[in-house]
């Protein structure tokens, strides 16, 4: 358990940009986004030792101080970064991989048993954002705000719009540094 704290403390510095190192994993720990994973953590362990009560409890908890909640079955990876957490909701048997970075009031589940979203490494979900139903999130994929995901999101690319449609990520052309934009996009 003291190892996975840790763990997630250094994952969740890599998540917010920064490097990694162990004086920014201290300052991680003194933030609410980690507290909330700790709480999480916690009651990952209370449910498997079976302690009545108690899991429900640190479930309110975080729903009332945090603005947060997490399902009992959801998987989360080391440094998962709930930058703005109030009004997310990640429920039903959700797959979020190492440092997902949720910037708040996002929804990730499904209504019925029909499968679950998996979310890879690295992905960015923007304010406001859904995912819903049995949906795959590629790694380092970015979501963008208000975007509702109901189909496979593939690795490093974007998804906006209602419902989401997939563009490709930004290049950086080597000789000019000019970036192209997707898309029928502006030149920069």
């Amino acid at each position: 358990m003291t190892f996975q704290l840790w763990t997630d403390a250094v994952e969740m510095a890599r998540a917010a940009k920064r490097t990694g190192t162990r004086r920014q994993a201290l300052r991680m720990l003194r933030t609410d986004a980690y507290l909330l994973l700790l709480l999480f953590r916690v009651r990952k362990l209370v449910v498997a030792a079976r302690i009545p009560f108690v899991n429900r409890l640190l479930r309110m908890c975080q729903i009332m101080f945090a603005g947060v909640e997490l399902g009992n079955d959801v998987t989360l990876g080391s440094g998962v970064y709930f930058i703005h957490s109030l009004g997310t909701v990640v429920g039903g048997d959700a797959r979020v991989g190492h440092r997902v970075r949720f910037m708040g009031c996002n929804t990730v589940g499904t209504a019925s048993d029909n499968g679950y979203p998996v979310i890879e490494d690295d992905v960015e979900v923007g304010c406001g954002a859904r995912i819903l139903g049995p949906v795959r999130i590629g790694a380092r994929a970015v979501i963008g705000a208000n975007a509702v995901v109901l189909s496979d999101v593939p690795p490093d690319s974007v998804a906006v719009g209602i419902p989401a449609r997939i563009i490709p990520r930004r290049k950086t052309q080597p000789d000019t540094g000019l970036h192209l934009v997707a898309a029928g996009g502006h030149v920069r």
